[in-house]
């Protein structure tokens, strides 16, 4: 979701939106209701996202990397799944 502000706003309270961008949000900026543009976080590595998962405990990495990707199980029928999916809806 992104928060729109206009110039004026956004000058009297640029502390509050800057918090709001280091916690990942977009801020749209407007004059007269026109965008004229955004202020982004600034991207994050996976390397630290995954870091900063770990230290709030709610990832558990031994630093390797994963295995491969498994890949999709086969449809043994005779039909696709497409066709499965129209069948569903009718």
């Amino acid at each position: 979701m992104e928060v729109t502000v206009g110039i004026r706003d956004l000058k009297s309270r640029l502390s509050e939106y800057m918090r709001l961008v280091r916690q990942g949000q977009v801020i749209l900026i407007t004059d007269h209701g026109q965008p004229i543009g955004r202020l982004v976080p600034v991207e994050i590595s996976m390397e630290d996202r995954i870091q900063g998962l770990c230290e709030a405990g709610l990832l558990s990495w031994n630093g390797k990397k994963l295995g491969e990707e498994v890949t999709a199980i086969p449809n043994p029928g005779p039909q696709t799944a497409s066709d499965i999916l129209v069948e569903m809806r009718e």
